[in-house]
This record gives structure tokens, sequence and C-alpha cells, in this order.
């Protein structure tokens, strides 16, 4: 069983950021990151339309039934 890596030195600094990377920087890529997610989730809505419909129906019926 593989040991899993020690945590980072710098509490500051996220697990897995790169060294020297400032908090606008972790920003920037996390937003490049959401947009080219919302981007394929849009390819796969267009490319299996029955599927996006399926789970916008069931997505819609999970916020009927949530409580607040």
């Amino acid at each position: 069983m593989p040991e899993r890596p020690e945590p980072p030195e710098r509490p500051d600094r996220p697990y897995g950021a790169p060294e020297g990377e400032t908090e606008a920087e972790r920003r920037r890529r996390r937003a490049r990151f959401l947009r080219e997610l919302a981007e394929a989730r849009a390819l796969r809505d267009r490319v299996q339309p029955r599927r996006a419909k399926t789970a916008r129906l069931r997505h819609a019926m999970r916020m009927r039934t949530f409580r607040w």
C-alpha cells in the first residue's frame, strides 16, 4: 500500500498548490477550471440532449422535494 504524501509544511498554502503561487493566481486557475467544466457540460448537453433533459428533470424533482 503506497504511503500518502506528507501534508504541506506551510499551513497558508493549500495542499497540492505549486510553491510560490499567490491567491490571485489560484483564483485565476480555479476560474479557468470552472469555465472549462461549464463548457464541457454544455458540450455534453448538446451531444446527448435526451440525457441532459432527464438530468434537468431529475434535478428539478430533487429541488422540489428538498426542504429548506
